[in-house]
């Protein structure tokens, strides 16, 4: 189908929605529930454990016997509660990753507590759109301590929707604010997949929403997740990646196929390079990234780099991409804000 979807259905028995644009997956939430009851976006009440002197962090205890990791440890004290967001999804055997800066996600406004201020999201263009958010949210917050920003989404909207929602999460800050003594607790619960498709993927307004049980199969979305639980990656004019996770960091091997003309290594590597941001998305891939690119002269290391960066400036996350090492290989890192695809197949796989 031509068009943006928004395909709301389930995958390993779990919530999930796809977004699906002229017939490509372009992304895809899961439910972590079955890897951790603390999914990303989930605020906690928890207590410090232990200071990491040297690392700037400190160990934090969560609900039922977690433990998280919070890098910045300022103001901390062990023995002392904390109010935490989750941001990631732990590895096996490693401690939750959290921040302290807690985000309280809508669909038109994101309230940020502690980051006084109203803005207003930058793809909003026109002069007098923006003034009237901006008064908007101004007259919203009032004299609470509290950030506000208003969305791309929030352009067109109606100003008592947007109020509204921003008055409902204001007083959720607050409440939550206030929850600062008692032992681990889990506060808020990060929102399932359907609902997170609900909050992020409503700008621009899809063209079709599908339901059901047999909406992935109807939809083409699990031949695309089909794919997706192989390492390789099948690209144009019969080249090929293989991107594979180890315990340290992910490995993607790009190769030529039987394409052996001058430029076959270049166009190998750009076609990887443009699909990278989509492909570790939907497969849930972060931390080191290593990438053994086809082998080519050193003069057009430039030019990929540029498409590198293009690939990588709308595609949303945390990503670093830091070069090339004297082996020739690239190295990159990506924020784990996602739940691994493949590790997720195998935990339901393993619990049947």
């Amino acid at each position: 189908m031509k068009g943006r979807q928004v395909v709301l259905g389930t995958l390993f028995g779990q919530e999930a929605a796809a977004l699906v644009e002229d017939g490509v997956l372009i992304d895809l939430l899961l439910s972590a529930e079955a890897l951790t009851p603390l999914a990303p976006g989930a605020i906690c009440r928890g207590v410090t454990d232990r200071l990491m002197k040297g690392q700037g962090g400190a160990f934090v205890r969560l609900p039922d016997g977690w433990t998280g990791y919070l890098r910045d440890r300022k103001g901390l004290g062990e023995g002392k509660p904390v109010l935490v967001q989750v941001t990631g999804v732990a590895e096996p055997g490693k401690a939750v990753p959290l921040t302290s800066r807690l985000i309280y996600r809508g669909r038109h406004v994101l309230v940020t507590p502690g980051a006084p201020g109203v803005n207003v999201s930058r793809r909003v263009r026109d002069p007098e759109t923006r003034d009237a958010l901006q008064s908007l949210g101004e007259t919203v917050r009032g004299a609470r301590d509290h950030g506000l920003i208003l969305r791309s989404i929030a352009a067109g909207a109606e100003p008592t929707e947007i109020a509204a929602e921003s008055a409902q999460l204001l007083d959720l800050a607050d409440q939550i604010g206030a929850e600062t003594v008692g032992p681990p607790e889990l506060l808020l619960d990060a929102p399932g997949a359907h609902e997170q498709a609900w909050l992020d993927w409503g700008d621009p307004a899809p063209d079709a929403i599908e339901k059901g049980e047999d909406s992935f199969e109807r939809c083409g979305v699990l031949d695309a997740v089909d794919a997706l639980l192989s390492p390789r990656v099948v690209l144009a004019g019969g080249a090929d990646a293989w991107i594979e996770e180890t315990r340290a960091l992910v490995a993607i091997d790009v190769n030529t196929g039987a394409d052996n003309s001058p430029a076959a290594s270049l166009k190998a590597n750009i076609a990887l390079a443009r699909d990278l941001p989509r492909q570790l998305r939907l497969r849930g891939l972060g931390g080191q990234i290593v990438i053994d690119f086809a082998p080519m002269p050193k003069r057009d290391r430039g030019t990929l780099e540029q498409v590198l960066r293009a690939a990588f400036r709308n595609a949303g996350g945390e990503v670093t991409l830091t070069g090339w090492t004297a082996m020739g290989l690239f190295e990159m890192s990506r924020k784990r804000d996602r739940v691994p695809l493949r590790r997720l197949a195998d935990a339901v796989a393993e619990g049947l």
